[in-house]
């Protein structure tokens, strides 16, 4: 009995100190601006912010926010700058960061939403810094292609079956609401964010408002 109470305390103190540690981790990416400029521009390059970040964070010598592969990513990593190939199975960006984060098809980290902003940047780039693995990378915009955006969103049913058949596994590590949000996204947001990604590849710069952004499908 006593044994049984001493595992069970383990268990909660472990538990709470996950929680503080997700406080933690919130209040420091909440120090970084949310909203600004950038909320106007259909694309905003994050690099240069999460550059700054990273040596900010990690000292001025860091130079990558890991050594991801772009050959061992998933498909479920949506198009853009910041991707993970070979993460490891600590779950760390699904439970810090369920919103930008998940556990994709192949057991390794995803980024399921690109960040928007300085506070979504500062947060993508702890989970980069804390990954075991140094799975991550932000080499995307060298990778991508127009050609391929395109056929990622044409292919994008893919990610509908994968998010159905997560949300019917009762032993998915995946949270429903995470799950249930990129779906969502699919569903409103992520075409307009792609269309911005366009231009952004095809101009190299970002748009500017009201200039007209080339389709996705």
């Amino acid at each position: 009995m006593a044994e049984h109470q001493g595992n069970e305390d383990s268990r909660n103190d472990w538990t709470a100190g996950l929680e503080r540690a997700k406080k933690q981790f919130r209040a420091w990416a909440s120090a970084h601006p949310g909203e600004g400029p950038w909320d106007e521009l259909a694309y905003w390059d994050p690099l240069p912010t999460a550059r700054e970040v990273l040596r900010s964070r990690y000292g001025p010598q860091t130079r990558t926010v890991g050594d991801g592969r772009w050959e061992d990513r998933s498909r479920l990593n949506v198009p853009g700058p910041f991707y993970a190939g070979v993460t490891d199975d600590g779950l760390n960006g699904p439970y810090y960061l369920p919103e930008h984060v998940l556990l994709s098809d192949l057991n390794h980290e995803c980024v399921f939403r690109q960040p928007a902003n300085p506070r979504e940047v500062a947060a993508l780039i702890e989970i980069a810094g804390g990954e075991p693995a140094g799975g991550y990378a932000w080499d995307g915009d060298q990778r991508w292609t127009p050609e391929s955006v395109r056929a990622w969103w044409a292919d994008r049913g893919f990610v509908r079956t994968w998010i159905a058949a997560e949300l019917a596994d009762r032993a998915s590590d995946n949270e429903p609401d995470a799950l249930q949000a990129y779906a969502a996204y699919l569903d409103g947001g992520l075409e307009d964010y792609l269309r911005g990604y366009l231009f952004w590849l095809l101009e190299h710069r970002e748009p500017r408002l009201g200039e007209r952004l080339p389709a996705v499908g």
